[in-house]
């Protein structure tokens, strides 16, 4: 089930959410993740849980029309974390961004620090490869986050690893919306460029991100098929 809500009202749900009495969730979820959702029903749990889901895909709006369960439109992580940043600036609300490839997260909140030096950048973290299988590290990033006391976590992960551990410790790290924004923190610092705008409208920025990291990408594919 996806939230049928567009970017505007998404973004103020968010905002709502950040302010509430509660550690939130949010998912933006596009056809990879609705594959896994049908495919994988150990994983649905990820979806179900979640306080918000959000169609990050403009696929999944052409889908939603043909259904005649229309879908306002395309509401994407990747614009979802700038524009986040922009209003939590506004509400004196503290944000921490938590993994991205090393180095992205420092460059991300440093970019939007001089778009909004109002923002307060609680802190960021960039965890080395497979820390899930460390748990000296996972508690050090866990009390780190808490320490902070972030009102919003940007969780750079990939998914579905960026959604598993939200659901395991978005209690424990306490802030109040945790949201997954996947390769945003690139985009944001312009370590990876985003597709033309009329790809995005088009449904081709899949191609795009495809000419720039072939290999991840092509196992991503090759996994779907798998789980076919």
């Amino acid at each position: 089930r996806f939230h049928a809500m567009n970017f505007a009202a998404a973004v103020d749900e968010l905002l709502d959410l950040a302010q509430g009495e509660r550690c939130a969730y949010a998912v933006t979820a596009n056809v990879d993740h609705l594959v896994r959702y049908t495919k994988r029903p150990e994983l649905r749990y990820l979806y179900e849980q979640a306080d918000l889901v959000l169609a990050d895909g403009t696929p999944l709006i052409w889908a939603s029309r043909l259904l005649g369960t229309p879908l306002p439109e395309r509401v994407a992580g990747s614009d979802l974390f700038p524009a986040l940043c922009a209003r939590a600036a506004e509400c004196d609300l503290s944000v921490f961004l938590f993994g991205g490839a090393p180095g992205t997260a420092d460059a991300a909140a440093e970019t939007m620090k001089k778009r909004h030096p109002q923002l307060c950048v609680a802190g960021t973290y960039c965890p080395s490869y497979g820390f899930e299988n460390d748990p000296a590290e996972c508690e050090r990033i866990v009390a780190t986050i808490r320490a902070a006391r972030p009102d919003i976590l940007f969780v750079g992960l990939g998914s579905p690893k960026q959604e598993q551990w939200i659901v395991a410790n978005k209690d424990a790290c306490g802030a109040k919306l945790n949201i997954g924004v996947g390769i945003s923190f690139s985009f944001a610092c312009g370590h990876v460029k985003r597709a033309p705008c009329w790809m995005q409208r088009t449904g081709l920025e899949w191609a795009h991100r495809l000419l720039q990291e072939p290999h991840r990408l092509w196992d991503r594919r090759r996994r779907r098929h798998r789980d076919r």
